[in-house]
């Protein structure tokens, strides 16, 4: 398929086509705009015979509503076109005024969503090969970043999903920057100590890697791997994920957890796809660049984040309509995060350790005070800021007794070794979204993952 305007000359396009169809088969042409260049009016509505000025069937895309996201209805029109004529291939002969860089980004989202490759003169971008179960239903969690609160999403539906189906039922596979260097199978349904996640570091490994989370604060079956490099459209650089496919395959477990990594999608065809987005990122991360492919990829959109001081409700509420200007079916559920302690800390004096803000401090602390009972002494938002942490370490070996911290970044390494050379208590947590409103979070992920099993029944 090929993408044309007309501030080109036609004769200069059709010239370009004629030079095309030596590479490809032409299935179409999307008409986007523009008449500088045009003696007549372009444009059959739908793809038909090919048109007389450009030689090959032609569809005009429909022109852009007032206050519509960038690119929108071009995307939407490409989208249909290509599900119409199944090609695998867009061409981009257009340019500025009619494509400027976002509403580029739109229609290289809409053909990656729908497995087509984008070509245009100085680029390419191309959806990652897909590999596909045989053994079980997926579910894909994907992120728009990294601190979105994505894997604090994936423990939370692990947990869920384990309680309705069995802890035995849910296997995770996470991949991360800091993963093992051949996939490695870890058994949290026993639980994991602070005493097994030192000796993972001590042996040289990052224990605080999304696996060892996903294993300790779920109590599931994880699978942990690795990749390095992110691509704008969600390809790692390099992974051992496919490796770590064959140990998936192999777990009892009826159902998999497929855990991206940032803004890195796994290398496999799932079942069903969440997106976990935050509300604190620029808008146009999450419904622009390549962030409209991932609203396009997902099912269901988990927003985190959704209050002071990162947004509030004249925000999120533009926020969800851009989002549903790129994918109208998509069902979003606002939520904000609250810590979790996987222990209880009732009455004890608690040193805080976590990669939040440090402007959302307070919230927290009150959160762990009214809901958990502790008496929080101190607090570090260092937790991925090494000598700064160091200090606050320090600091905390005066003050409580015990420590509680998130999975991440420096926690085990400095945090944990800290506890246990100087006899303080180490309690995990975990960032819990809580829905707002009345959203419901939890009926939402049940439902996703039972459509999961519809569609693996159907294509499995």
């Amino acid at each position: 398929m090929v993408l044309i305007d007309g501030e080109h000359y036609p004769p200069v396009v059709r010239a370009t086509l004629t030079a095309l169809a030596e590479r490809f088969e032409l299935a179409a042409a999307l008409f986007l705009g523009g008449e500088e260049k045009l003696r007549a009016a372009v444009g059959a509505e739908a793809a038909g015979a090919g048109d007389a000025e450009y030689g090959v069937p032609l569809v005009r895309a429909p022109a852009a509503s007032a206050g519509g996201a960038p690119g929108g209805v071009a995307a939407a029109a490409l989208g249909e076109l290509l599900a119409q004529t199944a090609a695998d291939v867009v061409v981009d002969l257009s340019d500025e005024p009619v494509l400027g860089y976002r509403e580029r980004f739109a229609l290289i989202s809409s053909a990656l969503a729908r497995g087509a490759r984008y070509v245009g003169a100085d680029f390419e971008f191309a959806p990652q090969t897909l590999d596909r179960l045989s053994g079980k239903p997926s579910l894909a969690i994907i992120g728009t970043g990294k601190r979105v609160g994505k894997t604090a999403v994936s423990g939370h539906v692990a947990r869920l999903l384990s309680r309705r189906l069995g802890a035995d039922a849910v296997v995770v596979l996470a991949m991360g920057r800091g993963g093992p260097a051949r996939p490695e199978v870890i058994d949290g349904r026993r639980g994991l100590s602070a005493g097994d996640l030192l000796a993972a570091s001590r042996r040289g490994g990052h224990a605080a890697s999304d696996c060892y989370e996903d294993a300790a604060l779920a109590g599931v079956v994880t699978i942990g791997c690795r990749r390095c490099g992110g691509g704008m459209a969600g390809a790692a650089f390099d992974s051992n994920v496919r490796e770590a496919l064959a140990l998936l395959e192999q777990q009892p477990a009826e159902f998999a957890l497929l855990e991206g990594s940032g803004s890195v999608i796994p290398p496999v065809r799932a079942d069903a796809t969440v997106c976990v987005a935050s509300a604190a990122q620029p808008m146009e991360y999450v419904v622009g660049y390549l962030g409209a492919y991932r609203m396009l990829l997902s099912d269901l959109l988990i927003l985190t984040m959704c209050e002071a001081p990162h947004s509030d409700e004249p925000r999120l509420r533009r926020l969800i309509e851009q989002v549903h200007a790129v994918n109208p079916e998509l069902n979003v559920i606002p939520t904000v995060l609250r810590p979790r302690p996987a222990e209880p800390i009732r009455g004890r004096k608690v040193a805080f350790f976590t990669t939040a803000e440090a402007g959302r401090m307070p919230v927290l602390v009150r959160h762990l005070e009214e809901q958990y009972g502790a008496e929080v002494t101190c607090t570090s938002s260092d937790l991925a800021r090494r000598p700064a942490l160091t200090a606050a370490v320090e600091r905390a070996t005066r003050k409580a007794d015990v420590f509680l911290t998130e999975i991440k970044a420096a926690a085990i390494d400095v945090v944990a070794e800290a506890a246990a050379a100087g006899g303080q208590r180490i309690v995990f947590c975990d960032n819990e979204p809580l829905p707002l409103g009345e959203a419901d979070l939890d009926g939402a992920v049940v439902s996703l993952a039972e459509r999961c099993r519809e569609r693996f029944g159907r294509e499995g």
